[in-house]
């Protein structure tokens, strides 16, 4: 359900060469440019000669597909599109909090779905996914609302500072995807507005969205619910709830760009897993205006995590539309941040 959560830096520079001997003339003097690879964290193939030639196509003033740049948005999917999500790194914050928490309820020992994620069951929570997920989300509430949002982001900012991977032994800002990190410097670097439109919690991701991907907090697209304004001990502050839940997630991303955002994205980029980001797909591709559709496939063992759908719903939908598919094995030369292996 609530899928959600890191360094790596690209960016479209011109790198200006220059040399001059002091005592030689003018005209003696070496000047040269040459123009950076601005996805040199991708290997060269069809996939990232797309991506090139669009921005390419769509930036070039009078040409057929020139887009102006205020219509050049371009939204995102998190959790397995822009880092690591095995696991999920919202669900292990929120188990983190309520282990935290767990002192001042000795009730929860007895109590279920909190009995069990002491316990270090977590599969009682993954089985109840399939039924509902209402032990899931009873645990995301527990964790997430009825505290301010300022307490709140220190509390997820604590867990970023300290929190591990639990097979990969670092922390999990370390977990973004370079390739995807590039890519979207690439695209700011071109005129575009960068956003993230993921299931994950909206105030989960802002806490640390921009010094992970440069993607400002006012272009996070989330889930949330009604956030209130009252007083608190003679103090005024913005309270986090779990009213009128917005679960933003499938056929809900394009109700939650179209809220946040008022345009269609040109590009959007989302991965297999749930079907999660069709939705969000189908929508950039209805565009008028050109557009690009980019859906990460997870199919290297060895640097990540190999997994699929179970029906294969996400990579149907591509080959009939005419997505463009990253299988990471062979289309990113580098995954994480300070990795060993490379393609």
């Amino acid at each position: 359900m609530i899928q959600q959560v890191m360094m790596g830096i690209g960016l479209t520079l011109m790198l200006a060469v220059s040399a001059m001997a002091q005592e030689q003339p003018l005209a003696s003097s070496i000047s040269s440019t040459r123009p950076t690879d601005p996805l040199g964290s991708w290997n060269d193939g069809p996939t990232k000669a797309a991506i090139l030639q669009f921005v390419q196509d769509v930036t070039k003033e009078g040409g057929p597909k020139f887009v102006p740049p205020e219509q050049r948005i371009a939204t995102f999917d998190n959790d397995g599109t822009l880092w690591c999500e095995q696991p999920v790194v919202q669900f292990e914050f929120a188990i983190h909090r309520i282990k935290a928490m767990a002192g001042d309820h000795p009730e929860w020992k007895e109590l279920e779905p909190y009995k069990s994620v002491l316990a270090g069951d977590v599969q009682r929570l993954v089985d109840d996914l399939t039924n509902g997920g209402h032990e899931f989300l009873k645990v995301i509430e527990t964790s997430h609302a009825g505290m301010s949002v300022e307490e709140f982001d220190r509390h997820v900012r604590d867990f970023f500072a300290t929190a591990k991977h639990p097979k990969l032994k670092v922390a999990y800002t370390q977990l973004a995807y370079v390739p995807m990190v590039d890519l979207l410097a690439y695209l700011r670097a071109n005129g575009f507005k960068t956003y993230i439109c993921s299931g994950g919690g909206i105030d989960f991701m802002r806490a640390i969205s921009e010094e992970t991907y440069g993607i400002v907090p006012e272009n996070v697209i989330g889930t949330n619910g009604r956030n209130v304004f009252k007083q608190v001990d003679g103090q005024w502050q913005l309270l986090k709830t779990a009213d009128h839940l917005f679960f933003n997630d499938k056929a809900t991303k394009p109700t939650g760009i179209d809220l946040h955002i008022g345009r269609k994205p040109i590009f959007a980029g989302g991965n297999v897993r749930s079907g999660g980001d069709i939705g969000m797909l189908t929508y950039c591709h209805s565009n008028s205006l050109p557009s690009f559709q980019l859906l990460v496939n997870h199919d290297d063992a060895k640097r990540e995590f190999a997994y699929t759908e179970k029906d294969n719903a996400s990579l149907k939908q591509a080959k009939a539309q005419g997505w463009n598919v990253v299988n990471i094995k062979s289309d990113w030369k580098t995954i994480f941040p300070n990795e060993q292996t490379t393609r």
